[in-house]
């Protein structure tokens, strides 16, 4: 099989490899998963204005904001497997090239429905393109050379996260909400021509057959479960909720029927139950879950609350951007140095502080440098995190399976991302409409109210502007009220985020194994995988000796 390393230290356990032009095949990887990176968070600048353009409720825009993730998070694995078997190189040019109609797509959408679509689009051609990323990264790199590696792809990966909604504003001040969509289309052409020039092709790629039936499943399973959560607080949609719930269980079951069953299983089980690998997968969810949740509740809270612009609003999370980048290099060390368990811990005490700082301090007038500093805590935190949640994967699994290591690393991302943000937008959602409900309730003018007018103050924030519009004479007191509302939501939003940081940091705690358990699991780790290289791929009866098994 076809390879493009070479060595880069002595032999051993202990040895570096890299690829030719390794700076420039490095550059390609991150510009490609960039382009996924930077569409992740866009829309969360551009909610309100969508918002009013479309007269969408608080759960359609939860929708809307998610899209993106659930269709990059169900479809992860199954693409994951797909370039493992057919070619990564392949994968990452078909996902930049789908990348370009999802994005025009959601931009001219004519409707709410029509812009979800697009953006679940977008996110299955990210599905393509962002595992293979980090695959190659696995597959060409080895030793501290990988782990500097993956720190540059994970730093900068999140500080691109983080710019989105300050490029995404940038070009809102001029023109329409669609614009935010279209800022990865020139990325998207650079990416693709790196792609072509530097990344090698064929590279440790597996031989087996892909599991069809394990990756539907999974993408019906992700699905489901994103789509319940969100709907298990609106008014109204408990049997949507109770209907997708049902779905969820069933296929994931079914999953897991299925990986124990199939003979070449989309998700080896048996490598998943890896203590570090686990871990890490879980403890990363909950930390990249936390940087795309304070996003999303972070952007709406800045516009309505603060009443900053698009443009102010984005420019309000660079802190965010540049504490990811400036801690990347110190989380390598650290991984390298302490452990992966310590630098993770380190950086679930930063995202602590921030949701620390937004519960207590993020109030109606608060000044810049409160939201800034819960900016740069979040920075810090996923900045230290992200290094070792992505190492632990890749270091804990055989090279041909670097496709389930890569998908394991994006779903951290991606479906930690859609379960926090939907679970902090439900929270947002039933709070807000929970103290609206009330201050109707208790109006002096209750009288007046229409059930109609009521449900559209109840729906989200830009429902409630849109009546103070047609009310002028009562518009302060609307926007005073769905301001307090707001307020009382995503109050509800940050103290369910410090309660999942508290447990994902009490996992990693008493389950991550300490720096020298940690090395000599990777060492056993590494001696159970190079078993079944013992048996040459042409041994006599290799299926005899594995129904043997």
């Amino acid at each position: 099989m076809a390879t493009a390393t070479r060595p880069g230290a002595a032999g051993g356990a202990g040895a570096e490899t890299a690829p030719r032009r390794a700076s420039l095949v490095l550059l390609a990887l991150i510009v490609v998963a960039a382009v996924a990176n930077l569409n992740l968070t866009v829309a969360n600048v551009a909610l309100p204005d969508i918002g009013r353009a479309f007269d969408a409720g608080q759960t359609t825009l939860d929708l809307i904001a998610i899209g993106y993730s659930l269709g990059l998070a169900g479809s992860v694995l199954y693409l994951g497997a797909v370039g493992d078997r057919y070619g990564r190189r392949m994968m990452l040019v078909l996902g930049v090239l789908l990348s370009v109609p999802a994005c025009l797509l959601a931009a001219y959408a004519p409707d709410a429905g029509v812009l979800l679509a697009g953006r679940l689009l977008g996110g299955i051609s990210a599905g393509m393109a962002y595992p293979t990323t980090l695959a190659l990264i696995t597959a060409l790199w080895s030793g501290p050379a990988r782990i500097r590696a993956i720190a540059l792809w994970s730093g900068i990966g999140g500080a691109i996260t983080a710019l989105g909604p300050m490029l995404a504003g940038l070009v809102l001040q001029h023109f329409w909400w669609g614009s935010a969509f279209l800022l990865t289309l020139p990325l998207a052409v650079v990416a693709l021509v790196l792609a072509l020039a530097c990344v090698p092709s064929h590279v440790n790629e597996t031989t087996d057959t892909v599991d069809h039936l394990g990756g539907v499943l999974s993408m019906v399973f992700v699905a489901a479960l994103v789509v319940t959560i969100n709907f298990a607080p609106v008014p109204g949609a408990g049997a949507l909720a109770t209907g997708t719930a049902l779905v969820t269980l069933a296929a994931g079951a079914g999953f897991f029927l299925r990986q124990h069953r199939a003979r070449s299983p989309l998700y080896d089980l048996h490598v998943a139950g890896r203590r570090i690998f686990w871990v890490a997968a879980v403890g990363g969810i909950i930390v990249f879950g936390s940087l795309m949740g304070a996003i999303f509740v972070g952007q709406q809270y800045l516009q309505d609350v603060l009443g900053y612009s698009p443009l102010r609003a984005g420019v309000a999370i660079l802190p965010a951007a540049v504490c990811m980048v400036g801690f990347a290099p110190l989380s390598a060390r650290l991984t390298h140095a302490l452990g992966s368990g310590f630098t993770l811990l380190s950086g679930y005490l930063f995202c602590l502080l921030s949701f620390l700082t937004m519960l207590l301090l993020w109030k109606q007038g608060s000044s810049y440098w409160v939201v800034g500093l819960a900016f740069a805590f979040l920075g810090a935190g996923v900045g230290l995190a992200g290094t070792p949640a992505s190492h632990s994967l890749t270091s804990s699994v055989p090279t041909r399976r670097a496709g389930m290591a890569s998908g394991t690393a994006d779903l951290q991302r991606d479906l930690g991302g859609a379960i926090m943000q939907s679970i902090l937008g439900a929270l947002l959602t039933a709070g807000y409409a929970s103290v609206i409900a009330k201050s109707v309730a208790s109006s002096p003018n209750r009288s007046k109210i229409t059930g109609s007018v009521q449900s559209q103050l109840e729906k989200s924030f830009a429902g409630a502007q849109q009546v103070a519009q047609r009310y002028p004479q009562y518009a302060s007191k609307i926007t005073a009220a769905a301001k307090s509302a707001f307020l009382s939501g995503d109050q509800w939003a940050y103290a369910a985020a410090i309660i999942g940081v508290l447990l994902g940091a009490a996992l990693v705690f008493f389950m991550f194994p300490r720096q020298e358990a940690e090395i000599a699991l990777l060492g056993q780790y590494r001696a159970e995988d190079s078993q079944p290289a013992a048996v040459p791929a042409r041994a006599p009866r290799p299926r005899a000796a594995h129904r043997k098994r």
